[in-house]
């Protein structure tokens, strides 16, 4: 899958898919723990606290979560600017609380990290690097300037200055650790999210075009009873017309599209029909199904199978599953874009397992990437040289991803390699390696007693 065809993907914005509703309720949350925090600090342990201002600046919360109430409607999804502001608005609300209650002889300042650590999961990284660095300035500013902590005999409540240069350096290290550590780990559940999305459609479109062969090689078969019926009575109209040529061409013209009709139909059926008979097949002819779309694409694609332990042993019958085709499909288009000439896919098998492996002559896997190769997204720079050679492509990584999810969905395990088969002795095969191995028992379908049936074709579902 390509950059523009992956595009409805890349450009959705993550904070536009917050509601405004669950941000109302964390702002209710931290409202009612600020008040419990000023009750507490005042009646229990008798802190002399600037009262008003403190509540004035929890009232305005209050009142900024009653007009996002009754001004918006209760499914609004924020978008990029009303999430910042949103964030903005609390990160400096909180901050002035802390402004009035010590600065950073509050043990609450901790609570800072929060704005921060929201804004960079569901925000851009442009508006998460201002939330961080507004968040460090005025951690940076409350070190010198703040309203101290009074006691009920006036005594002024503080710690040590060394501490509190630990809890200035404490903080700024965790607003920049933790945004960093929340907005990697947030960028890579989208990323894996975004690319089982796209797995899921691929395979969706191969199961729905497989559906569709077995509709009209149903249909087919049910139109072929009244096309026939009709080529017979053309057929006798044709001679009980033989002293009216006039009618008796239009006999003939008759039975003409019927047997059109008949063809057209045939051809539409052949491929993907839904029969219990075609369900499996040997394995040589799935890989061969797979790689039908790329043998005509300029290149050598040389299919070669035999049985590790019998090599006269026929290849076994394998499950026509379409993630298997569409995975295996995947790697073989991968090789024969990059292969210079020739393609090589090799079928072993024995009582335990079956292996595909496939080969090119290309210039193989990047080395700095080889380790990171099947997940989403991953990209090399392209040399010029490589740009000639594929001037229309702006791979994203989706194709290996889908390849890789699909056959392990099957149940294979997948590794990736560069380097030359020297067990078959050829010095061409320099270029990526991909071996697919499966259980036996993973993809090929149980024996069936002697003298017993596979049964019914299934109906289609709908």
């Amino acid at each position: 899958m390509t950059q523009s065809e992956f595009g409805i993907f890349q450009e959705r914005q993550r904070g536009s898919f917050i509601r405004l509703r669950t941000m109302i309720w964390l702002r209710w949350c931290a409202i009612v723990g600020q008040l419990a925090a000023i009750t507490l600090a005042q009646k229990m342990y008798n802190l002399q606290l600037e009262l008003g201002l403190c509540y004035l600046a929890v009232g305005v919360s209050i009142v900024g979560n009653l007009i996002a109430i009754f001004v918006f409607p209760e499914n609004k999804r924020l978008n990029e600017a009303e999430n910042f502001l949103m964030v903005l608005f609390d990160l400096l609300q909180l901050c002035f609380l802390i402004y009035l209650t010590g600065g950073l002889h509050n043990p609450f300042t901790i609570l800072i990290l929060g704005p921060v650590i929201v804004s960079a999961t569901i925000m851009t990284l442009r508006s998460t690097i201002i939330i961080g660095a507004t968040a460090m300035t005025l951690v940076t500013l409350m070190v010198f300037f703040h309203m101290p902590l009074r006691t009920e005999q006036g005594f002024i409540m503080r710690i040590a200055d060394v501490f509190i240069f630990g809890q200035w350096s404490a903080i700024t290290i965790a607003i920049i650790f933790l945004s960093l550590y929340a907005r990697q780990i947030t960028e890579e559940m989208n990323s894996m999210s975004d690319a089982v999305v796209a797995t899921q459609m691929a395979l969706s479109r191969t199961q729905m075009l497989n559906n569709l062969g077995g509709v009209v090689a149903a249909a087919a078969h049910e139109l072929g009873t009244p096309l026939a019926t009709i080529k017979l009575t053309s057929a006798e109209l044709i001679e009980d017309l033989s002293d009216q040529p006039e009618l008796q061409e239009d006999a003939r013209l008759i039975r003409d599209q019927a047997n059109r009709c008949r063809d057209i139909l045939q051809s539409m059926g052949r491929a993907g029909k839904e029969d219990l008979q075609i369900r499996s097949a040997p394995l040589v002819e799935v890989i061969r199904e797979a790689a039908e779309p790329h043998l005509n694409r300029g290149k050598d694609v040389l299919i070669d199978s035999v049985g590790v332990d019998d090599d006269s042993f026929d290849p076994p019958l394998t499950l026509r599953r379409p993630e298997i085709i569409h995975g295996l499909r995947n790697l073989i288009q991968n090789a024969v874009d990059f292969a210079r000439s020739s393609v090589w896919i090799e079928a072993r098998w024995n009582d335990s397992v079956i292996s595909v492996r496939i080969m090119d002559d290309g210039p193989g896997y990047p080395t700095n990437m080889l380790g990171r190769i099947g997940d989403p997204f991953v990209r090399n720079r392209r040399s010029d040289r490589e740009r000639t050679a594929r001037p229309g492509y702006e791979g994203m990584g989706l194709g290996l991803f889908i390849a890789k999810t699909l056959l392990q969905r099957s149940g294979a395990e997948l590794s990736f390699a560069n380097g030359t088969d020297r067990a078959n002795g050829s010095s061409r095969r320099r270029g990526a390696i991909v071996e697919v191995v499966w259980p036996r028992t993973a993809i090929v379908p149980p024996s069936l007693r002697k003298g017993e049936g596979i049964g019914q074709n299934p109906a289609f579902e709908a």
